[in-house]
């Protein structure tokens, strides 16, 4: 079997380093990166962004090397078809309806807690996860971006307390969500309380794209694939659905206190 686009990256990344004869600690403060931090990416614990790597290609003159390797890592990672093209739309939406029933969409994920629920597939090799990790950040930077979409989550509260990585890792996960919805920014973030009991969000996770022509496209997925639905009447039930939901769920500074309280547990 071949090196992989990310193995490759790593090898590279730990040989420029030896070349220069650094210890990890002097090579981070040749990079505004702490020694801890380059040891991370090194073993594969820690994706290299993009920022780390500009900085490694400026201080050693390489010509941009490093961030085009990161674009290749994330293009090799072999999404399915429906993905690829719901990924699509996602990228252009300009108001995204999100609900959720058991983790924290993809796009409000954290680094850990995303490498948490993609390494729970036992089918996939460390260089798959890294791939899908490093894809999944890319597709983030849009929600940072001059043209952010308007994001409107809806969670389960079972997603507020299911352990996914671990303690500190949902701690991490959850106090990003709070304080997302604290800076009242274009993302909102809302719960349906456990005592709620039985709602229309039990049937299943739907995400809703508004696209810039106001054309709206829904996407399901189930355990074998995902489907990305245009047919007007379709959207429109699922709309529906989605009302119902909204209506189930607290408002968003009663969604915040709640998220903040939950994360104060995990300790």
């Amino acid at each position: 079997m071949g090196t992989s686009a990310a193995e490759f990256l790593l090898d590279e990344l730990r040989h420029v380093r030896l070349s220069a004869k650094l210890n990890q600690d002097d090579f981070g403060k040749l990079i505004n990166f702490s020694g801890s931090h380059v040891s991370a990416v090194e073993l594969g614990n820690r994706s290299p962004k993009e920022d780390y790597l500009a900085a490694i290609d400026k201080r050693f003159n390489t010509g941009g090397i490093f961030v085009r390797l990161l674009k290749k890592v994330i293009k090799s990672d072999t999404a399915p078809p429906w993905l690829t093209e719901w990924v699509a739309n996602e990228q252009r939406a300009i108001f995204l309806r999100w609900f959720e029933l058991a983790f924290v969409p993809g796009l409000l994920q954290t680094e850990a807690y995303g490498r948490a629920i993609i390494s729970s597939d036992g089918r996939l090799t460390d260089e798959a996860i890294e791939a899908r990790v490093l894809a999944r950040a890319e597709r983030q930077k849009r929600l940072s971006s001059d043209d952010s979409p308007q994001l409107m989550v809806v969670l389960d509260e079972a997603v507020l307390h299911r352990a996914v990585g671990g303690a500190a890792v949902m701690r991490e996960q959850l106090f990003h969500l709070a304080g997302l919805n604290e800076e009242r920014c274009r993302t909102r973030i809302h719960i349906v309380p456990s005592s709620v009991g039985a709602y229309a969000g039990l049937t299943g996770p739907f995400i809703i794209a508004t696209l810039p022509e106001r054309e709206e496209v829904l996407y399901l997925e189930d355990r074998l694939r995902g489907q990305v639905v245009a047919r007007p009447d379709d959207v429109a039930e699922v709309r529906e659905h989605w009302e119902d939901i909204l209506a189930e769920a607290l408002t968003l500074p009663q969604s915040t206190e709640l998220i903040a309280k939950v994360a104060k547990t995990w300790i």
